[in-house]
């Protein structure tokens, strides 16, 4: 029995649902696992904040220009296979010899081939499912993605409980080979390559508007200034808390384990109530929530050193993050609407938002070094008021409504822009 062209496109989504699942893991090489291995062998707050403030600077170069390379690529699947390749290959490095050479050099090679995931992943999905599902589908897409970082989360942890660090290297292996079998498994030619730049409509021009419609778009500039202020607080809370505790408890992977863990249940949550959030009370309700979620998060890492007080500050971190990471390219995408230019307009707001990420970095390690850590926690929450009220100021240009979504009429921020 042949099978239906309805039937290879809903294989193609669960082959996309097993991808967000294990690229979890895939995508990061070490992930949230960096801080505390390192910390645990010598290695400052200082010089983990200019190690993942080199990678964020390569990060912020090579994303835009593999934006642009996505749009124009007919090959989506290699550009998110050949990627996890590298970065498992320089994770393994790092893990055997974490020298100089291979921690900087490993994650210098991270951000750049990493930098290409985000955007082929967004391009993948939109030209899968098109325009009016997309809201629903990245959202299901952060479900699996964080699904699969707490079962990646929980099997490191009893991992390197047994088995040390080879339990680490295992792991890293079996989900890289996992990662490429799905994406292997998508069908290519359920990939509408012009929907998957945004071309599904057009606003008049005969093809792909030029690079100036980034610029000229507003709205888009005012979401990357959002996204950078917000990164520049949140970026680095985690990272502090992975060292600080990890340092206390020796326990790096197992430690890193718990406190990610945390965020990510917290963020399959968010992805659960997100697209019930949109449809009820518009996109902009979910930035709200998102960017309220931060200075708290702060006051209360700030306050209390005790370690039973990360799950509350990493479940705001699942708040803030998790629903910014699926409200970011739904409002990207109505920006850039009939533009053909989504991907490359998502991942100038991924660099422009990486700017505030990476420069946030020796911020934090300049602040625990001269007050602690409950001082960079305080720091980098109140900075992220500013973000809250960018968005206020603009939030009908940041977040645009769309008719078809039920209860945009309803949203709660009515004031003109």
């Amino acid at each position: 029995m042949q099978s239906t062209p309805s039937t290879l496109a809903g294989r193609s989504l669960v082959a996309l649902a097993v991808l967000n699942f294990f690229l979890a893991d895939a995508r990061d090489g070490l992930g949230p696992f960096l801080d505390g291995f390192l910390a645990t062998r010598g290695w400052s707050s200082m010089t983990l904040g200019f190690v993942a403030t080199l990678g964020g600077v390569l990060g912020m170069i090579a994303t835009p220009l593999f934006g642009a390379w996505v749009d124009a690529s007919r090959h989506k699947r290699a550009l998110i296979i050949l990627p996890v390749l590298l970065v498992t290959a320089a994770a393994l490095w790092t893990l055997a010899s974490p020298s100089n050479a291979s921690v900087f050099g490993g994650q210098s090679a991270t951000a750049i081939v990493g930098a290409v995931i985000g955007p082929a992943l967004m391009g993948l999905t939109l030209g899968l499912v098109g325009e009016r599902r997309f809201s629903d589908q990245v959202a299901r897409n952060e479900f699996w993605n964080h699904a699969g970082n707490v079962v990646s989360l929980a099997a490191i942890y009893f991992a390197t409980s047994y088995y040390g660090e080879m339990g680490v290297i295992v792991m890293m292996i079996v989900t890289a080979a996992a990662t490429i079998v799905a994406v292997l498994a998508i069908d290519p030619s359920k990939v509408d390559h012009a929907v998957a730049r945004g071309l599904a409509h057009d606003e008049g021009e005969p093809g792909p508007s030029g690079f100036a419609v980034l610029v000229s778009r507003k709205g888009l500039i005012l979401l990357a200034i959002t996204l950078m202020i917000f990164h520049f607080g949140n970026a680095p809370i985690s990272r502090l808390i992975a060292q600080d505790f990890s340092i206390q408890l020796g326990t790096p992977f197992r430690t890193t384990a718990i406190t990610t863990g945390v965020a990510q249940l917290s963020m399959i949550v968010m992805a659960v109530a997100a697209p019930l959030l949109i449809r009820r009370f518009g996109l902009a309700s979910v930035f709200l929530l998102a960017l309220a979620a931060l200075p708290i998060r702060g006051a209360l890492a700030g306050t209390f050193s005790s370690f039973s007080w990360i799950y509350p500050v990493q479940i705001l971190d699942g708040v803030g993050a998790g629903l910014l990471g699926i409200a970011t390219p739904i409002a990207a995408e109505r920006i850039l609407a009939g533009t053909g230019r989504f991907n490359v307009g998502l991942a100038a707001v991924m660099t422009v938002q990486g700017i505030g990420a990476s420069l946030s970095n020796v911020v934090a390690g300049w602040l625990t070094d001269i007050g602690g850590y409950g001082l960079a926690y305080w720091v980098h929450g109140a900075v992220s008021i500013l973000a809250f009220v960018v968005f206020c100021t603009a939030h009908r240009l940041i977040a645009p409504a769309r008719s078809d979504d039920e209860g945009d009429h309803r949203n709660a921020m009515t004031a003109p822009s």
